[in-house]
C-alpha cells in the first residue's frame, strides 16, 4: 500500500490523492496554484469542498456566495489561513488577488448547506503537548460548521519535536471514547530543505509502515497510529485532514504502550 505521495509545484489544479489511494475512502486532496490576475473554475460536483489558502489573497464566487479578499498570511507560517467550505452540485471560481495557492479538499457528501466562509479571526488556536513533544494547532473546520465528513486543522511543530504524541488513532466509532475518522497529512517545512518521520501502525502490526516526509509530500493514514517527528532545526507544518463516515469529533485513543508519557 502506497501511503506517501510526492508533489512538485506547477501553475493551475493538481489531486494529489484520489479515493482508493492509500485506503483511503472519504477523501481526496490537491492544491490549486495560481498566479496574480490568473482564475481556476471548478465544480463540486457531488462532492463538498472545501478551500483553504496557504498563502496569497483570493476571491472565491459561485452561485449564491462572493467571498473577496480572502487571505491575510503570506505562508502557512505567517498566521492563520482563510477557509472556503462548498456544498455539492456547485459551480465556483477562484480569482488570485496576488499569488495564491490553496489546499483543495473534497469528500462525497449528500449534505445541503450554504456556501461559507471561515475567517482567521474564527479559527481557535491551541497549544498541545509538553516537554519535546509540544506544538501548536489551528482548528479550522471543527464540529461547530455543517459539513457532512470533514474536520480540518493545522499543525506548527518546532525543530526536534514529536507530533500526533503520545501515538493516537481514531479508528472505531465507540463515542465518547473514540471516533472511525481516516486522515491526511500534507507537510511544509521552514527552511524548505527540512525533513520529518511519519509512522504509521496498527496493534496488530498488520500495518506498519514508516516513510522520510519532505516539503509539499502526503500521507494518507486510513487506519491505525500515526506519530511524527520534526528534526532539529526546522519548524514542521502539516495541514491535517480528517474524515468521519459517521461522526465528526476530535475524539481519539492513545496507544497503551506510550500513553503514560501524557501521565507522567
Amino acid at each position: 500500500m502506497d501511503y506517501l505521495k510526492h508533489y512538485q509545484p506547477r501553475p493551475g489544479f493538481t489531486k494529489i490523492s484520489a479515493i482508493g489511494d492509500g485506503g483511503i475512502q472519504l477523501t481526496e486532496f490537491g492544491l490549486v496554484q495560481l498566479a496574480q490576475g490568473a482564475a481556476y473554475a471548478g465544480n463540486t460536483e457531488a462532492c463538498e469542498t472545501v478551500l483553504l489558502i496557504l498563502g496569497g489573497r483570493c476571491s472565491i464566487r459561485g452561485a449564491g456566495f462572493d467571498f473577496a479578499g480572502l487571505g491575510k498570511r503570506t505562508d502557512v507560517f505567517s498566521g492563520k489561513p482563510h477557509t472556503v467550505y462548498i456544498p455539492r452540485g456547485r459551480e465556483y471560481r477562484i480569482e488570485a488577488d496576488t499569488d495564491v495557492e490553496l489546499a483543495w479538499i473534497a469528500s462525497s457528501s449528500d449534505l445541503d448547506t450554504e456556501a461559507y466562509a471561515i475567517a482567521p479571526e474564527q479559527v481557535k488556536a491551541a497549544h498541545i503537548g509538553r516537554d519535546n513533544y509540544q506544538r501548536d494547532a489551528h482548528l479550522v473546520l471543527t464540529d461547530e460548521f455543517p459539513s457532512a465528513h470533514l474536520f480540518i486543522g493545522e499543525a506548527l511543530v518546532p525543530s526536534g519535536n514529536h507530533a500526533s504524541y503520545p501515538p493516537h488513532r481514531h479508528d472505531n466509532d465507540n463515542l465518547p471514547v473514540e471516533v472511525d475518522m481516516e486522515e491526511i497529512y500534507f507537510f511544509r517545512f521552514n527552511p524548505e530543505q527540512g525533513y520529518g518521520i511519519q509512522k504509521l501502525y496498527t496493534d496488530d502490526r498488520s500495518v506498519d509502515f514508516t516513510c522520510t516526509v519532505e516539503q509539499n509530500d502526503t500521507t494518507l493514514l486510513p487506519v491505525g497510529y500515526h506519530p511524527v517527528i520534526n528534526t532539529p532545526g526546522y519548524t514542521m507544518y502539516y495541514l491535517w485532514i480528517m474524515a468521519g463516515r459517521r461522526n465528526r469529533k476530535f475524539l481519539s485513543v492513545m496507544d497503551p504502550q506510550h500513553a503514560w508519557v501524557a501521565s507522567k
